[in-house]
């Protein structure tokens, strides 16, 4: 491969996703070339959600010499599963560093980049630093503390970044907060299964009658939906505290 055509890569990754065959839809393609430091996606079942999180590890991993990059989710099989689209992205890429080492939940590139999948809980991923890309997938379902296991994860990087993806699991947890929080560090992006030129409305009408309305607004129209074992909805209970009284003790 020239070298002038892997330049061209390395500073836009949309043209890697081509090279791998994958024409990216207008956000996916935005979001590959912004490359934020911290992300939401939101987004609905099939969307393309985990493709374009595949590609900017593997570019990550490519592009940047001794990269190590880290999948985690609520499970092996679920961080396994990206990390088989990894190698399937690299594997349809010419002209990218071979794979040295290749274990089901990790891989090791001729560059001495690392990618490795592990699954989303506190005590699995302690001791991990230098890390340069972080990805929480099914972030919605992952325990609450993980994200204080992360954090120290990218301490070391300042240029270490951090992407969440998921569709919603209710109105609770790290993501659910993130998403509605203030906080203007995070890049949000929002893809229901409406926006997705793949997804036939056919193929959703067969869903939301299979589904019911509150799966359906869930998986597809990206609702936070309250858990149905709840005693009380989300807004009765946040309206049950006031920042008006002064507490007794701190």
């Amino acid at each position: 491969m020239l070298i002038a055509h892997d330049f061209a890569r390395a500073v836009d990754p949309v043209l890697m996703a081509t090279d791998c065959g994958i024409t990216p839809d207008p956000w996916q393609a935005e979001l590959l070339r912004l490359n934020p430091k911290r992300a939401l996606l939101l987004c609905s079942r099939q969307s393309g959600k985990t493709t374009v999180t595949a590609l900017m590890a593997l570019h990550r991993a490519i592009y940047e010499t001794g990269a190590l990059v880290v999948i985690v989710s609520p499970s092996n099989r679920q961080s396994g599963e990206m990390l088989r689209q990894i190698k399937k992205l690299h594997g349809s890429l010419k002209g990218a560093p071979e794979l040295v080492g290749d274990a089901v939940l990790k891989v090791e590139l001729a560059n001495g980049s690392r990618i490795i999948a592990l699954p989303g809980t506190e005590k699995t991923i302690r001791g991990i630093a230098g890390v340069s890309l972080v990805i929480i997938d099914e972030a919605s379902r992952v325990d609450d503390e993980l994200l204080a296991a992360v954090r120290p994860m990218l301490a070391t990087r300042a240029d270490g970044s951090l992407i969440a993806l998921t569709t919603p699991a209710g109105k609770r947890g790290f993501f659910y907060e993130a998403w509605h929080s203030d906080d203007q560090t995070w890049h949000r992006v929002r893809v229901a299964a409406s926006d997705c030129p793949r997804i036939s409305k056919e193929f959703l009408a067969d869903e939301l009658r299979s589904l019911g309305p509150a799966r359906y607004s869930e998986e597809y129209e990206l609702a936070f939906v309250d858990d149905a074992a709840s005693a009380f909805p989300t807004a009765v209970i946040e309206r049950a505290f006031t920042t008006e009284v002064e507490p007794l003790w701190a």
